[in-house]
């Protein structure tokens, strides 16, 4: 609950510093953004995939 809050409070900020921005300049990052978050995305799903399709294998340990 209190990263949440933390994150909220931190949102905030984030939207009040931008709000000084001019506009194009903060199109600009929130497109860097949207890209950086969609290739982050891709290669997650990618590593995901790949590590499903791995066989686990028996650490040795007791069960």
């Amino acid at each position: 609950m209190l990263f949440l809050v933390a994150a909220l409070l931190v949102l905030g900020v984030l939207l009040g510093a931008v709000a000084h921005l001019p506009v194009p300049v903060a199109a600009a990052a929130g497109l860097v953004i949207a890209l950086w978050l969609s290739l982050f995305a891709a290669r997650e799903g990618l590593s995901g995939r790949r590590r499903a399709a791995r066989p686990h294998h028996d650490r040795g340990g007791l069960r």
